[in-house]
């Protein structure tokens, strides 16, 4: 570890000012709650403070809250509500209409529906002629890939209030909450419903534990993400009261199986209609139950009053706020007493988070450029430090994260994602310097995935068979064998053509759905370093290198990128290199955020 030498550009930034860490934290800081003084507060740790509590922050931004005390830059994150936030409300495509509601669970049975009453999400079957029900079987499609795109603008409108947010925290808490109470478009299949749950997070967010877990016990995505439909008296479902208490709530080995079944009993009947929350008392259980102990003819709200009166329950949602904003590394005397800090302050979640950013543990050399970036912390922050104010589409930005492992709005499995080292193998942090490369250099290859969606549901061969003429009714024969003039005749008798619903699903889903903007990144690193008053290669390197990274560099590591600049440009001087410097900048900054340490933050 070195003393990186700071030219007068850098100087002219406080937020760019860099000490190696183990110089300005105190190592008896590991574990203590206690407040951080003023005296202690510097650029570094409003940096640090910026980067967890939201997605980085520009030099500007940092210098002004170094400017502030530490209270005041915690409070100014935390209580964030009054600071106004001009953000554009999500621009639906009106994909949806009333006659999909209910969405039937399946193909089958959006067609036996049909058979049966001659109609299904709106559309009746044909009279007479071929393939009666192949509308019925193109909506049913039709609304899958409705869902999906419009899913994916979801992520997109959502990424660009995590980088433009007054409010990073609001947008970060929501990102936190997304991989607590996990629920994903795969089952769900309702954009809507994932909007408004996302909406949910933002509002509530940073409120009360136990207002936020009745409102998701009782939102329609999780609600149809666990199987409230068939959580009914007489035959209970366990999903959503097993996780309830193993994810969202307690953690593994802290209840029974009775407890599961009980609390199973205490939710039937709770359903939704469309977008709203319903209760069917005729299928709800009203008996009693015992619980945890106690007895009562318990519903919902009833059971989760329970569970939040339970010790470990304070302790096992504080922890996971711990682990996500501070470290992995958590002792159970710290877990307990976060814990008693949640119960003590009824299950408000801003007066933790108040402490967490404040303590002197958060600012400790354990937890200061330790945590492995997500990727979308990854890809936003990275916009954010290049200056970016809104997302571009290309690279695509759900094809990145995804591809890095974490597509926003859809979240493997109920338990979230795994996060810390789960984000980086050797293939992983190919691709991490791949989304940079790609952002600054932009594939002149590049088809919309949104437009062109050729790898889903096979609808590329299904297009080439039609490109060359062939009769699509042939689609449905199992492949390599043959078509015989008998079956075929069988093919135009059929009701409908599923291969060809999928594919007209597709042409409907795209005339519908707006498409997502594919602007590329605007960078200007030129006149990044040139404003920041850079004058020679190595002062370049310096300012990137410090707006960029979080971790020290090593003596070694720094001067090749350093030696490399030069060698790009040809010179030192950075005014001599002025009609071209573009491009050997944004070679460097690809060389600086595919290190390992820029995985750090």
């Amino acid at each position: 570890m070195i003393t990186i030498r700071y030219p007068a550009c850098r100087l002219a930034l406080l937020a760019l000012l860099f000490t190696p860490i183990a110089c300005i934290a105190a190592a008896n800081w590991t574990g203590d709650l206690t407040p951080i003084s003023p005296q202690d507060w510097n650029a570094d740790r409003a940096a640090h403070l910026l980067e967890r509590a939201g997605f980085g922050g520009t030099p500007q931004e940092i210098a002004r809250f170094a400017a502030m005390t530490p209270q005041a830059a915690v409070k100014t994150l935390v209580y964030h509500k009054n600071i106004p936030n001009d953000l554009p409300a999500f621009d639906d495509s009106g994909a949806h209409d009333p006659g999909l509601e209910p969405f039937p669970a399946s193909r089958p049975a959006a067609t036996d529906l049909a058979k049966e009453t001659g109609e299904s999400m709106g559309i009746k079957v044909k009279p007479t002629g071929n393939r009666r029900l192949q509308p019925v079987a193109n909506k049913f499609f039709y609304w899958l890939r409705a869902s999906r795109l419009e899913t994916n603008r979801v992520a997109y409108w959502w990424a660009g209030r995590m980088l433009a947010t007054n409010r990073p925290l609001e947008e970060k808490m929501a990102l936190f909450w997304h991989g607590h109470f996990a629920t994903s478009e795969e089952k769900v299949r309702d954009y809507r419903k994932m909007l408004k749950q996302n909406e949910l997070f933002r509002a509530q967010g940073t409120g009360n534990f136990r207002t936020l877990l009745i409102s998701v016990a009782q939102d329609p995505a999780m609600l149809a993400f666990l199987d409230a439909g068939v959580n009914v008296k007489g035959a209970p479902n366990e999903n959503f009261a097993r996780e309830i208490m193993e994810m969202f709530s307690m953690g593994v080995g802290n209840y029974s199986e009775t407890d599961i079944r009980e609390a199973a009993r205490a939710f039937t009947g709770w359903n939704f209609v469309d977008l709203d929350f319903v209760v069917a008392p005729e299928k709800h259980d009203a008996t009693t139950k015992t619980f945890f102990g106690k007895q009562g003819s318990f519903d919902g709200i009833d059971v989760i009053d329970v569970i939040l009166s339970q010790p470990v329950a304070s302790e096992y949602v504080a922890g996971k706020m711990y682990r996500f904003f501070v470290r992995q590394d958590l002792t159970p005397e710290l877990r307990l007493a976060l814990g008693k800090k949640l119960k003590q302050s009824n299950y408000e979640i801003a007066p933790l988070l108040e402490t967490l950013f404040l303590s002197k543990d958060f600012y400790s050399p354990e937890s200061m450029a330790t945590h492995i970036k997500s990727p979308v912390e990854l890809v936003i922050s990275s916009y954010k430090k290049m200056g970016l104010t809104k997302v571009p589409g290309v690279p695509d930005f759900n094809d990145v994260t995804d591809a890095l492992g974490q597509k926003l709005l859809y979240p493997p499995t109920v338990a979230g994602w795994a996060n810390g080292r789960s984000w980086i193998t050797p293939g992983l942090l190919l691709a991490r310097g791949n989304f940079v490369y790609d952002t600054l250099y932009p594939d002149i290859n590049f088809l919309p995935p949104d437009r062109y969606p050729l790898t889903d549901f096979k609808i590329g061969a299904v297009n080439e068979k039609l490109a060359l003429g062939q009769d699509v009714t042939s689609a449905t024969k199992p492949e390599a064998k043959e078509v015989t003039s008998m079956s075929m005749q069988a093919d135009r008798d059929e009701e409908f053509n599923t291969r060809l619903a999928s594919f007209r699903g597709w042409q409907m889903a795209l005339q519908k759905v707006k498409p997502i903007p594919r602007d590329t990144a605007q960078i200007d690193l030129s006149s990044m370093v040139l404003g920041a008053g850079c004058k020679t290669a190595r002062e370049a390197a310096d300012y990137l290198l410090g707006r960029f990274i979080s971790v020290p560099l090593d003596a070694s590591t720094h001067e090749r990128i350093a030696k490399f600049l030069e060698n790009e440009l040809g010179t030192s001087d950075l005014a001599t290199a002025a009609s071209f410097l573009e491009e050997p900048l944004r070679t460097t900054l690809h060389v600086i955020l595919s290190l390992p340490e820029y995985q750090l933050g």
